[in-house]
């Protein structure tokens, strides 16, 4: 597997749930290094090599050894709606007519930050190429996204932009795209069922497109590119056949690509703006009236006391990632405005007292409104919140949104079943608690309509839990509920100071 292979690899495995993925350092590492002019840094793992791969015996010492034979690993489909739904290629077709899912694929999206490394680019040019000489074209729309400015000119250079133009392909920035949800799709009305394929990632409910009756599919982009030619989820490319303009039988062989440019890379355009040597004088001026850029506010330090009387804003059911907690799309152009951006917090979290999405109750008013407002109504009032989570809380996107809006409009404390890892310390940078149930059966035992008291936190320290105290909304007796972390001190002396950032700036 090349280096960028083993790159995607690891990079799925934490959007599924992994806290690390690993390969040990060899030759492909090597060779990517000194291709991407970091000879010196080559060298350096190569005289460490021995501490870069696992010790004698090690296998021995994992509680689970998965061994997967790759000369019988078909190839695979995931989703829709997530990245952990699979199907080998030859049962996707039968598993989205049970399902009732669209079947013509509506387009066809390779590239972005995981699948966009040359050989990825190189591997889709063999087969755009294969089919363009037997008269095909795309059937579906089809959008390429080069990973980098240094991947773009490279593969402009050696003409696989060319390629893919010529067979109907568009090839998009360098940039986050319809990944991110960056994507001004018009051709399918807003609500209307649809399959896409994408090497993307993440395939969330609207995530690409905003479309809610987006079926995502993620897959490789050699997979992508097949589908997108055949334009249904229907085809194999490992034993199907699509008819050619003359009426003959096109099967596409297996795709090759280099793992590296033969020519090396080309670097591209430098926009690279160095800041000056001191910046020490320099004011940063943002506009009052902006609706786009907002300076940050220092949040407010701990204040010695435990948290009392919060309502739970909302106890979210099943997945919620941080595209749930903090949609992207159209809502990226407020990245630089934290009030504005705050407007979608949680928003797409499904809330388990009425299984609606954005329509909680203000336990203070008995008003029902959307997720945002009811935070700011209580934080108008002075009053703190909580949110109750399901398993693998914030998986997705480490998206720092999802952290920071929360702890700006008012809440103390996130309380789920587990945490995606990533998203478990960004709430801890912003002063946030990030607690999880000793017990995960507790979370059936809460209700979105009950208040809490999180104590102990004057004695809060690594390894030690602590107590939340729950008053049931129906009158009922109050009982406790033991809440577990992973704080370590550094970590206990962000919270107190209010957010990571205090703590640097206070040093």
């Amino acid at each position: 597997i090349s280096c960028t292979g083993m790159a995607t690899i690891c990079n799925m495995g934490a959007e599924i749930g992994a806290t690390c993925s690993t390969f040990p350092y060899n030759s492909r590492m090597r060779d990517y290094l000194v291709a991407t002019g970091r000879t010196g840094l080559a060298e350096a793992a190569d005289e460490f090599a021995d501490n870069l791969r696992p010790d004698e015996g090690a296998e021995e010492r994992y509680d689970q050894v998965i061994e997967i034979n790759l000369s019988e690993l078909q190839p695979h489909v995931n989703g829709p709606f997530t990245p952990d739904l699979a199907h080998p290629i030859d049962r996707l077709g039968a598993d989205a007519k049970e399902a009732g899912w669209p079947l013509p694929v509506s387009a066809g999206l390779i590239g972005s930050c995981t699948n966009s490394s040359y050989e990825d680019l190189a591997r889709c040019t063999s087969m755009t190429k294969q089919a363009l000489a037997a008269g095909l074209k795309f059937k579906a729309p089809f959008y390429v996204t080069p990973g980098s400015e240094q991947v773009r000119a490279t593969v402009a250079r050696d003409g696989m932009i060319d390629t893919f133009e010529e067979a109907g392909a568009t090839v998009l920035a360098n940039a986050c795209g319809p990944c991110i949800g960056q994507w001004n799709r018009n051709d399918v009305p807003m609500g209307e069922p649809n399959s896409i394929v994408t090497s993307y990632n993440r395939n969330f409910a609207k995530r690409a497109d905003g479309n809610p009756a987006t079926h995502g599919f993620v897959t490789s982009p050699e997979m992508a590119t097949a589908l997108a030619f055949a334009g249904t989820l229907e085809f194999n490319p490992l034993t199907d056949s699509i008819t050619t303009p003359s009426g003959e039988q096109f099967k596409f062989d297996n795709p090759y690509g280099d793992e590296l440019p033969k020519a090396g890379f080309d670097a591209g355009r430098d926009t690279f703006q160095a800041p000056p040597a001191d910046g020490s004088d320099l004011e940063v001026v943002v506009s009052p009236t902006s609706d786009r850029l907002q300076l940050l506010a220092p949040f407010d330090a701990w204040d010695g006391k435990d948290f009392t009387g919060m309502p739970v804003l909302i106890k979210a059911k099943g997945k919620c990632t941080t595209d749930h907690i903090s949609m992207a799309g159209p809502w990226l152009k407020y990245r630089g405005h934290l009030d504005n951006i705050s407007n979608n917090m949680l928003i797409g979290a499904v809330n388990s007292e009425n299984d609606e999405t954005n329509n909680v109750q203000n336990k203070h008013t008995g008003e029902w409104n959307g997720v945002p407002d009811t935070a700011r109504a209580y934080k108008a009032e002075g009053i703190s919140w909580v949110v109750i989570g399901d398993e693998n809380y914030g998986e997705g996107s480490s998206r720092e949104h999802a952290a920071l809006e929360p702890r700006h409009l008012g809440g103390r404390a996130v309380i789920t079943r587990s945490f995606a890892r990533i998203h478990e310390t960004n709430l801890k940078k912003q002063g946030m608690l990030a607690l999880t149930f000793a017990d995960p059966s507790d979370y059936d035992k809460i209700t979105g309509h009950d208040t809490v008291d999180i104590v102990g936190l004057a004695d809060f320290a690594p390894g030690k839990p602590l107590t939340m105290k729950v008053t049931p909304a129906d009158g009922s007796a109050q009982f406790d509920v033991t809440l577990n972390h992973t704080f370590n001190e550094e970590q206990i002396a962000w919270f107190k100071a209010g957010s990571a950032l205090n703590v640097m700036k206070g040093n």
